[in-house]
């Protein structure tokens, strides 16, 4: 029993950290999409695709399920996941806005800029806490403080505060790091009640159908031009959300949250080294420095919780 159970932390671990390694790869996706599509037909598509990718998984699945059983396809009825559908309804609106602003963002920064800031979400979770009673360990607030040091190295140049200068792609991506903690936060709580792959579909499904919706009332979408972002596109639809978002919903099922959030926050890394691979982004000292801060502050949060956690239940 005891090997079972290490055996699914290991492999919520693994899936936790592919998942890390796709988004990271994601931002250079999105990043070269960007230019070719506008912000709600790239998320539009590349939702509804990740949806589409997963009908025939769980289908495949509960109809291998049913014939093991014996039972005829009718009863294929009875895997109908009511609460599959009501929660990743409420997902998908959370991820819609969470994406489309991340997606956003692109138009006035750089991936690894982006992908840092996203990673923000993991200190305003213990700040959303707060609010819901409680009690936040002293160090957390710490790397809170030292978090966003290292924000002001990454986005502001010297004497923008007073000036009140701020990159719009940095703030567009703040204000989807805070939807993105919603989004966490939400899974953490719908996730172990139904079927993780169905939850995921339903949210790719909403989230793309609004923003086709959105698509077609602001944007003219052209054939050519998505034909242009075929890859990006497809990777982002395919791994990012097919892959990465479903592995997301289900590794959260066997990894603690302090350690869920310690293999998910690597997704900022990934996404730097990838942007200087693929399409050779170069970052200022000043970002670098930034960035050094930000990482710092994530791994002392992340394993003063998994030590905290491990102290509990000891107790």
């Amino acid at each position: 029993m005891e090997n079972k159970s290490k055996f699914s932390q290991f492999k919520g671990v693994f899936m936790l950290l592919l998942t890390a390694l796709v988004w990271g790869i994601s931002f250079v996706a999105q990043s070269v999409g960007i230019e070719s599509v506008d912000a709600f037909t790239f998320i539009g598509i590349r939702t509804l695709l990740g949806s589409a990718v997963l009908i025939p998984v769980f289908l495949v699945r509960d109809i291998v399920e049913v014939k093991r059983a014996g039972l005829p396809l009718k009863s294929l009825k009875s895997k109908v996941d009511v609460k599959a559908i009501k929660y990743g309804a409420i997902l998908g609106v959370i991820l819609c806005i969470a994406t489309n602003f991340q997606q956003f963002a692109f138009y006035y920064s750089t991936p690894g800029k982006i992908a840092f800031i996203t990673a923000t979400y993991m200190f305003f979770i213990p700040i959303v806490s707060l609010f819901l009673k409680k009690k936040i360990p002293f160090v957390t607030w710490i790397c809170v403080v030292l978090a966003f040091t290292g924000l002001y190295f990454l986005c502001f140049e010297r004497g923008d505060i007073l000036a009140g200068k701020m990159n719009k792609g940095d703030i567009l991506a703040m204000i989807c790091a805070l939807f993105f903690t919603a989004h966490i936060l939400v899974i953490d709580k719908f996730s172990p009640q139904c079927d993780g792959i169905k939850l995921s579909c339903m949210q790719f499904f909403v989230a793309g159908f609004i923003s086709s919706i959105l698509m077609f009332i602001f944007e003219k979408p052209q054939w050519a031009s998505i034909k242009q972002a075929a890859i990006p596109i497809l990777y982002s639809g395919i791994m990012s959300c097919g892959v990465a978002y479903t592995f997301q919903v289900l590794g959260q099922k066997y990894v603690s949250a302090p350690v869920a959030s310690l293999l998910m926050s690597m997704e900022s890394v990934f996404a730097v080294l990838a942007a200087a691979i693929i399409i050779h982004e170069k970052l200022t000292g000043r970002e670098i420095l930034g960035c050094a801060i930000m990482f710092t502050a994530i791994m002392i949060s992340q394993i003063a919780d998994i030590i905290i956690d491990v102290k509990k239940r000891r107790q």
